[in-house]
């Protein structure tokens, strides 16, 4: 999966259809942040593994770039 197609992943899968007093605009932002925030505490795990430290992640970083663009 691209960058950009996990990035509308996790996006959609944040986007709350129920109906409340949010306005669509409001439901689009707060879905991007909580995509942002599923791919930096994604980036924080993998900054670690095995003990070995892990400079970046350059799918994570992309895909969070993708998210930052919607």
């Amino acid at each position: 999966m691209t960058p950009k197609e996990k990035a509308k992943e996790l996006y959609n899968k944040m986007y709350s259809t129920t109906t409340h007093p949010n306005s669509v605009e409001v439901r689009k932002e707060c879905a991007k942040q909580y995509a942002l925030i599923a791919v930096d505490e994604i980036l924080k795990d993998r900054e670690e593994i095995d003990g070995m430290r892990i400079i970046n992640d350059p799918y994570w970083l992309e895909v969070k770039q993708e998210i930052e663009n919607l």
